[in-house]
């Protein structure tokens, strides 16, 4: 899998974070569609870090966690 660290300009509005987020300021990653790639942040950092994974490195992450 290849990780790379990104500092794409992504609008605020193009990150949506986690469903599996709580509302009590507990661990919650925001994720948003770039060219070429999917970003992925901490939502509680948003400007620290931003990991960017390719489509078939993200889609394969999902597929695994979804159980499929």
């Amino acid at each position: 899998m290849s990780v790379q660290h990104s500092k794409a300009a992504v609008p605020e509005a193009a990150w949506v974070k986690s469903s599996y987020s709580t509302g009590n300021g507990g661990e919650c990653v925001e994720v948003a569609a770039a060219s070429g790639a999917v970003l992925v942040r901490d939502s509680k950092q948003p400007a620290v870090a931003r990991l960017a994974f390719g489509p078939d490195a993200w889609g394969g992450f999902v597929r695994m966690a979804a159980g499929r």
